[in-house]
Formats: structure tokens, C-alpha cells, sequence
């Protein structure tokens, strides 16, 4: 028979486990012979084939084409040097793509292994304990636990559930949620409700199962059609950098062409001609841009990581650097999710958790035992930071109690009440000898507004009077403990009369969901209220000055909780959130407004949700956008998924966090804290300001290099600087200063400036105004001049034009692309912030910087002084005063831009 058509208690025999589960060495026997719990990929893009792909990409074509025409020129017209700028510009394709490849490779490799920092657990029963064991390493016969947003890791066969309720979207494309059981099913396997399917999402509930296929042989490893891994697409900015380039290179090609015909006019030869037009397309032509601004990101996404952030996708970094409002729940992240007991409420009476009487709230603190899915795992508490706290006060001061769960509804999170029926064993006081009795309890725990209508007497002494009597009292206690802070828990019973017990047996054995909904309405009414509980969270240390960044930043902050107003309140000012008198809108209402009054409701400075669901958030971030808001919010639970995928930045929790919901996010918070988001916003910030350092310092270089080309062509001078010396400075002495650039540190103003508009683009007009109109033609004025003032030292008189393998020409070259590269220098420096001083920020803040330089410098050193350099880059060694006769540039540039700077912080004040 198939595993689906036996019934619960023969399963463990037909896969050959004990009740224990595996022991280890059977796991390893397992994993041997059926393999690791993985999907594999069948294709995948070969790191050849990656490699090809970097000498077809538009603008490789392009030079393509320009290396062709050398060459033909060379064949049809030798001895004017094309043969040789040919070969060079072929050297700048594969240069370029073994650059991409490599920049590309290690951007992959730094995503692989921030992924890699969280792998997915399952808890597995093995040698009769539960443990906790990485998904992949779960083999045939292991008893998994399933539990409310856990993913299950391979096809298992129920053998306990309650209340389980499945997603099978990833197998079915259906979304609804369906009941899960025990029972024997005499269907199809897919149809059956017994059984859990690898990549499914447990929506509610929980339940045992026994995993029978793993990785490949799941239905999931079956039909995923994986013969083509899927591509991941460029990020905005990505796609903003290629249209750039793209554009530029046209751009470029138009000049060429209106350049290469003006030159015809004025009476240039076609191979003068020629040259020029190629020099101006590969001078503008930025061909590293893309792969530095690739691995910038990833080198973000490192840096986020190594502070608690992991970015899941590239698009996320930008993104962070946009957010105008984060929408965060309260508990783990603003508070430390470290729950403590430190007030109860009973007989009548509130006191604190030290009192000695505490004791006497027998029956309060069994309910707070039983009513709970906390569990004592290897000597500690595992479970919800909340229940923890409930079994470990309840334990110290009551000792074990014994009893047998019957039944659970599990927690709802509309109506914020869990129950449980309890069967417990006592003696029977009209009997005589020891004769023992069982009766059947409901156990109600829950929010106070909730479970108080669901009351009508109230335990004092250890007797029940009208709930009437006593509820001002409770209401007044409630409102003074929620109003310290405290989370507060309301807890009830009833004790179930015989002609119920029936009924709840027979949900026992049957275990299936209608049960639940059939004893709903029943056991929840006409209860005995207990007692209050209040739990103390207190706030994370670190919040009050991540929320104050905030405020300096421009981004609202906007706590979400399922705690009550005055709780949330009390929170909000003891971390600074809140100053004046904000606007709280509590669960209820928000169910009652229209879109409208939830639009002029959320434009308040400060702005609360209290007693909110999960699945309320939706709502919520939807609104924002449609307001123009770039909105990041947090989530840990199922209900929680669609509105991290609606928000621009939805934020997952790493420690808490329910695995559906770590999927459906661009980060997850390693530490689920709320200063990590504020951190992650501020690199984010950093990384998007770097990578426009790093673009004005490349197209600066652009302008000396064109210069040369139009002077070449209207005033009939030698020309002053060689394409292959131009493919020097884009591709050798330029690359290694910009990455440093990508490594600065967040700028003291990066968290005082409002949020960066999603239109805004990378080039915008000052960032190109800089380049192109200040600092890109003082780096021109410096090549211009030392190129002819090695040539008037020589002798050289205006109108000679002197041969390629002229000394006084190649030195004049040679000095012409040296003051670019020491103007590069300073402009290094002066890139590094387009409005604070270079003093400010400290000379030798990022040492990044001056490695970079060493290896500029070291790279000129070789193409001026060493005969292979010469050889390659057509120079001549020059003296060591021309050298200190540029350098006046390059200090030139570096106080222009400082003055620059200076008066814009002037007018900007």
C-alpha cells in the first residue's frame, strides 16, 4: 500500500523508525544512500560560456567594429600604425572582459555566501530528542515537527495534527489554504491531506510527520523544471548604468563621425581622420563602469552583512536609500523580546512578581502553564518569548503540572485568544478511598478587551461570583499596568460538564479541523475569569538614538503592534518615538475607515497601530505607496508575507522570523533589531553616494581625453595623446582608486538629508556639471600644457607635425598623460564628497585610497620608465621636473575643489 492509504500508526513501521525516531547513524546510513535534501539545478550557465558572453555585449561590438576597420586600413593602406592601434583595442576587449568576468564572479560568489549565512533548520526527533538539523541534511524516516510558518523541507506523512493548515502555492499554484490530518486517505497522493509536500507553507497549527522522500524524489524535485536556471535581472541602477554607457557611446560614435568629417574639410587625411574619430569613441567610451558599479553593490551587501543586514537582492541596497517611512513592529525589534513576568493581578489584587502571596495564584498560573505551547528542550525554554516567560514563572512557583492536552484552538490572530481542553486527573472528594476522577477544563488566555465579554463570573478566593461585581477594578488595573509598559494577558476557564466529554474524545481521535470550528463557539463562552498577567519588554538600547537618526533623516518611523494603546504608547516614549500627542489608531478602527480617512490619519508626525493583525499591514503599506511613501516594513509571521512583498524593502526577522517570511523579503535582520534597519538605510545611502564618486571621478578623465582630440583636429598640432595611452588611464591607473572610492565610509551628513527621490538619477546634472565643466577641464589645461611645454623645451616650432617614433613627440605624449594621472591624483581626493571638506572627513580615513594611488603610480612608473611599457603605450622616459611641474596641477584641482565645496556649504547654510 502507498503511504497515504495506511492509517497513522502502521507509518512508522512501513519506513522502519521507532517512536524515537532515527538514531544518528541511521540518519548518515540514509543520507548515504538517498542523498543530501537539496534540489539541484540541472543547468547551469558554465563559467565559459559567461566569459564568451563578455565579447558580444554592445559595447564590445562596437569596438569590434572599430578593431575591423584597423585592420582592413593596415591592409589596404600599411605603415600608418593601424595594425597596431587594431591589436590594442583588441588587448582593451579582452582586458575589459576578463575585468567584467572577474568583477562579476566575485560579485555572484559574495551573494552565494551571504546566503549561505542562513540556512534553513528543521526540528527532527532523532535518538528520542528533538534537535535541530539544516534542512538538507533531513533523510527518509525522520519525525519532523511542523509548526505555523515553517517551509516543509521534504514530502512527510502526517501522524498528529492539529489545527494544521497548509499552503501548497509552490506545487499547486493555488493560494488557499488547506486543512491538513492523520487519517488514512484512499485517493490520489497529490489530493491527500495527510500529507505535508516539500516547499509548502504551514499557515496555522502543527503536527508530526515522517519525511519518505527527500530532494529529487519529492513531488517538488519531480515537476521543478530547473533544465534552465533562471536569470537574475540588472537592478534599476544597473540598467541606468548600461543606458548611460549606451548612450555615451553613441554619442560618442556621432562625434567621431561629425569630427572625422570636419577633418575632411579642413584638410586632414583619411587616416588622420580616421584616428580621430576612433580616439574620441574609446576616450568617452567608459567600458569598466558597469562591472565597478556591480561589485560595489555586492561589496555593500558584504558590509550590511558583517552589521546584521543580509541582502537577499542587489535592487535592495538601492532601495534602502530611498525609504521615507518604516513601518516596525514593536516586540524583537524595537524591545529586547527578553519577556519577564513582573505583575499579576488575582483574588482581587495586583502585585508585583517578588510578592510572597504570588503563590496563592494557584489557579491563574496553571492556566498560564497549560494554555501554552512552550516547550523545555536540552534543559531550557524554547518557544514564543511571551509563553516562555508564562511556563517558567509558572513552573518556579507551582512545580510540574500534570496534566493531558485534549484539545487546542490554536492563537487567533483576530480575535487574540488561544484555548486549549485539559484533561486532569484528582481525587473525588464525595468518594471514599483514593478514587480518582478526571475532568476536562478550558483554558482561555488571550487579550483583555476579548476575553472579558467571554466572562461572566470572576474567581476570588477560590470562589466564583458575577464578573460584575469586580470590573471597574479590572479595568482600572488593566489601564494601570498597560500603562507601564506592560503587556498584559488576560486568563479564564471553565470546567466542561459531563455531556461534553464525549465530544471532545472523539476531536481527540479524530484530530481534524471541523472539530475545531464545531467546539468554537462552545467552549468560549460563560468562562471564569482568572486573573491578569503583565510581562515586561524592555526597549532595545540601542533604539532611542537609531529612532532620533531617523527623525534627522527624514523618515518616519510607524510602530505596528498587536499590544494595547496604552502598552504601545508607554513604549513609544521611552524610546523617543514619540514627543507630542500622537495619533493611535487601534485594530478596530482601523477596520472602519475608508482609504480616505486612513490617508489623512497616517500624514500625523507620529503615528501608532495598536492591536493591529498581520495581515492588516497590506493594507497599510498600500496606502503609503499610493501616497508616494517608499516604504519598508518588518515582519516575522505567515499573515505577515504579503506585505513584505507589496513593500519597496520588506524587512524579515532572522531569529524569530517564520521561513515564509524570510522568503518573501529583500533583507532579513540577523539580530532583529531595529538599529541594524537604521544602519542598513545608512550603508544603503553610502552606497549609492559611493557609486557616484566613483562615476564623477571616471568621467572627469574624460574631458583631458578628448581635448587632445579636438585640438588635434582644428588647431593641426601633433596629437597629444594616443588611444592606447587613453586605454591606460580608463582600464589600468583608473580602476583600482575608484573601488577604493566605493569603500568610504557613510559621510557625518549622509543621515541628515532627506530621503533620496526614486527619480533622482545616478548622472544627474551637477555630478556630470563637476566632471565635464570643473574639474574635467582643469585636468585637460594640465595635459595640454605638459604636452607643449615639452615640446617648445625640444625645440619644436607651431605647425611641424613630427612622426610616431619621434623622442620629443613620445616624451611630449608621455607628459601630456601624466598630469592626467597626477591630477587623477587629486581628484581622488576631491571626489570623496561633493560638499564636505577632504580635512573634514579625514585625510586618511580611507587608507583604501592610497593603496589605490600606490598602484597608479606604480603603473605609470612602468609605462614611462620601462622599455616594455614604452613599447606598449608609445612613451619615453621624461625628467623628474616635469613631474614636479604638473604636480602644481594636481594642487591646483585639489584647492579649486575645496573652495568650491566651501562656498557651496555657504550658500547651502
Amino acid at each position: 500500500m502507498k503511504i497515504h492509504n495506511i492509517p497513522p500508526e502502521d507509518v512508522l513501521k512501513s519506513l522502519f523508525v521507532s517512536e524515537k525516531g532515527l538514531t544518528g547513524k541511521e540518519a548518515e546510513s540514509r543520507l548515504s544512500e538517498f542523498g543530501r535534501n537539496e534540489i539541484k539545478e540541472v543547468k547551469k550557465k558554465s563559467l565559459v560560456k559567461k566569459f564568451l558572453e563578455q565579447f558580444t555585449h554592445f559595447l564590445a561590438i562596437l569596438l569590434w567594429i572599430a578593431s575591423f576597420f584597423c585592420f582592413l586600413s593596415e591592409y589596404l593602406h600599411p605603415g600608418e600604425g593601424m595594425l597596431t592601434l587594431g591589436l590594442a583595442i583588441v588587448g582593451v576587449i579582452v582586458i575589459n572582459a576578463i575585468f567584467t568576468f572577474i568583477q562579476e564572479y566575485r560579485a555572484e560568489k559574495a551573494l552565494e555566501a551571504l546566503k549561505k549565512m542562513l540556512p534553513s533548520y528543521v526540528m527532527v526527533l532523532r535518538d528520542g530528542q528533538e534537535r535541530k538539523v539544516p534542512a538538507a541534511e533531513v533523510a527518509p524516516g525522520d519525525i519532523i515537527s511542523l509548526s505555523e510558518g515553517d517551509r516543509v523541507p521534504a514530502d512527510a506523512r502526517l501522524i498528529k495534527a492539529s489545527g494544521l493548515m497548509v499552503n501548497n502555492a509552490p506545487l499547486t499554484g493555488e493560494s488557499e489554504s488547506l486543512p491538513r490530518n492523520a487519517d488514512r486517505f484512499d485517493g490520489e497522493l497529490i489530493e491527500s491531506p495527510n500529507i505535508a509536500f516539500a516547499g509548502t507553507a504551514v499557515m496555522s497549527g502543527s503536527g508530526k510527520a515522517v519525511v519518505f522522500a527527500t530532494g529529487m524524489s519529492t513531488e517538488f524535485g519531480r515537476i521543478a523544471h530547473l533544465t534552465d536556471a533562471v536569470e537574475a535581472g540588472l537592478s534599476p541602477l544597473q540598467r541606468e548604468i548600461v543606458k548611460v554607457t549606451r548612450v555615451v557611446a553613441v554619442i560618442a560614435t556621432l562625434m567621431g563621425v561629425v569630427f572625422f568629417a570636419l577633418g575632411h574639410f579642413i584638410g586632414r587625411s583619411f587616416w588622420e581622420n580616421f584616428i580621430f574619430a576612433i580616439g574620441i569613441i574609446v576616450a568617452n567610451v567608459p567600458e569598466g563602469l558597469l562591472p565597478t558599479v556591480t561589485l560595489s553593490l555586492a561589496m555593500g551587501s558584504q558590509r550590511m552583512a558583517k552589521k546584521n543586514a543580509l541582502i537577499k537582492t542587489l535592487t535592495s541596497v538601492e532601495a534602502l536609500g530611498s525609504v521615507t517611512v518604516i513601518c516596525t513592529d514593536k516586540t524583537g525589534t524595537l524591545t529586547q523580546n527578553i519577556m519577564s513576568v513582573r505583575e499579576i493581578w488575582f483574588d482581587g489584587r495586583a502585585m508585583d512578581i517578588a510578592d510572597e502571596n504570588i503563590k496563592k495564584a494557584g489557579e491563574l498560573l496553571r492556566i498560564a502553564v497549560l494554555c501554552n505551547n512552550a516547550k523545555i528542550v536540552d534543559g531550557g525554554y524554547r518557544g514564543d518569548p511571551t509563553e516562555t516567560a508564562l511556563l517558567e514563572t509558572g513552573l518556579k512557583l507551582l512545580g510540574d503540572v500534570n496534566a493531558e492536552r485534549i484539545l487546542e484552538i490554536p492563537f487567533d490572530s483576530d480575535k487574540k485568544l488561544m484555548t486549549t481542553v485539559d484533561k486532569i486527573v484528582k481525587s473525588d472528594p464525595e468518594a471514599s478511598g483514593q478514587l480518582l476522577t478526571s475532568i476536562f477544563i478550558a483554558h482561555t488566555k488571550g487579550a483583555m478587551e476579548t476575553l472579558l465579554p467571554l466572562c461572566t463570573r470572576v474567581l476570588i478566593n477560590g470562589k466564583t461570583m458575577p464578573i460584575d461585581t469586580i470590573r471597574e477594578q479590572l479595568i482600572t488595573t488593566y489601564n494601570s499596568m498597560t500603562g507601564k509598559g506592560l503587556r498584559v494577558l488576560a486568563f479564564a476557564f471553565k470546567e466542561i460538564e459531563n455531556s461534553f466529554k464525549f465530544q471532545v474524545s472523539s476531536a481527540k481521535l479524530k484530530e481534524k479541523n471541523s472539530s475545531l470550528v464545531t467546539h468554537h463557539s462552545l467552549l468560549e463562552k460563560n468562562m471564569v475569569f482568572a486573573g491578569l498577567i503583565g510581562l515586561e519588554d524592555p526597549p532595545r538600547p540601542e533604539v532611542p538614538q537609531a529612532i532620533e537618526k531617523c527623525r534627522e533623516a527624514g523618515i518616519r518611523v510607524i510602530m505596528i503592534t498587536g499590544d494595547s494603546s496604552r502598552t504601545a504608547e508607554a513604549i513609544a516614549r521611552e524610546i523617543g518615538l514619540v514627543r507630542e500627542n500622537p495619533v493611535i489608531i487601534e485594530g478596530h478602527e482601523f477596520l472602519k475607515m475608508t482609504d480616505k480617512e486612513l490617508r489623512d490619519a497616517i500624514k500625523g508626525k507620529e503615528v501608532i497601530f495598536s492591536r493591529m493583525s498581520p495581515k492588516h499591514k497590506m493594507r497599510l503599506v498600500s496606502v503609503l505607496k499610493d501616497e508616494g511613501e517608499i516604504v519598508a516594513v518588518t515582519g516575522d509571521g505567515v499573515n505577515d508575507a504579503p506585505a513584505l512583498k507589496k513593500a519597496d524593502v520588506g524587512i524579515a526577522m532572522g531569529m524569530t522570523g517564520t521561513d515564509v517570511a524570510k522568503e518573501s523579503a529583500d533583507i532579513i535582520l540577523l539580530d532583529d533589531n531595529f538599529a541594524t534597519i537604521v544602519n542598513a538605510i545608512e550603508e544603503g545611502r553610502t552606497v549609492y553616494e559611493n557609486i557616484r564618486k566613483f562615476v564623477s571621478y571616471i568621467f572627469s578623465s574624460n574631458i583631458p581625453e578628448i581635448v587632445p582630440y579636438l585640438a588635434y583636429v582644428i588647431f593641426r598640432i601633433p596629437l597629444p595623446l594616443t588611444i592606447i595611452q587613453i586605454l591606460a588611464v580608463d582600464l589600468g591607473t583608473d580602476l583600482f582608486p575608484a573601488l577604493a572610492l566605493g569603500a568610504e565610509k557613510p559621510l557625518p551628513e549622509i543621515m541628515k538629508q532627506p530621503p533620496r527621490s526614486p527619480e533622482e538619477r545616478l548622472l544627474n546634472f551637477p555630478t556630470l556639471s563637476r566632471a565635464y565643466f570643473f574639474l574635467g577641464p582643469i585636468e585637460a589645461v594640465a595635459g595640454l600644457f605638459g604636452f607643449f611645454y615639452v615640446l617648445k623645451s625640444g625645440g619644436w616650432q607651431w605647425g611641424e607635425m613630427l612622426s610616431l617614433g619621434n623622442i620629443l613627440y613620445m616624451q611630449a605624449t608621455t607628459a601630456c598623460l601624466t598630469a592626467i594621472i597626477i591630477t587623477q591624483i587629486a581628484n581622488i581626493f576631491a571626489c570623496r564628497s561633493m560638499k564636505e571638506s577632504v580635512f573634514t572627513l579625514g585625510f586618511f580615513s580611507n587608507k583604501l585610497i592610497f593603496w589605490g594611488i600606490a598602484i597608479e603610480i606604480l603603473l605609470q612608473l612602468f609605462i614611462v620608465y620601462h622599455p616594455w611599457g614604452n613599447a606598449i603605450f608609445g612613451t619615453s622616459p621624461i625628467g623628474p621636473e616635469i613631474w614636479l611641474i604638473l604636480s602644481l596641477f594636481s594642487v591646483i584641482l585639489f584647492f579649486s575643489e575645496e573652495l568650491r565645496k566651501y562656498i557651496t556649504r555657504k550658500v547651502d547654510f
